[in-house]
């Protein structure tokens, strides 16, 4: 557990860290409504100690992000309930 997130490192080999990589290929779903949002696209981060501060998840289709027709999700680090070896379990208001 780390900061209220609990990390499995079930496919990690018991590391405590996690490569951007890794984390983009993992399925972000909402646990209010059990939607599926998409992959993670970006991060910001402190770059003085690090931390994530925000995790960045495209709307709509490839192309309607490519033509930026609508915003991403953007999920604070405090919305992230769990990070599993499959998907990151967030709780966000989408409307």
């Amino acid at each position: 557990m780390y900061d209220g997130v609990k990390i499995e490192n079930l496919d990690f080999q018991s590391r405590d860290f996690m490569l951007f990589s890794e984390l983009k290929c993992k399925e972000v779903i909402n646990l209010r409504d059990c939607k599926q949002l998409g992959k993670v696209a970006d991060l910001e981060f402190d770059e003085r100690n690090g931390c994530i501060h925000k995790l960045f998840v495209p709307r709509g289709s490839k192309w309607e992000n490519f033509f930026k027709c609508q915003e991403d999700y953007v999920i604070c680090y405090r919305d992230i309930k769990q990070i599993g070896p499959d998907i990151i379990l967030v709780d966000i208001c989408t409307e």
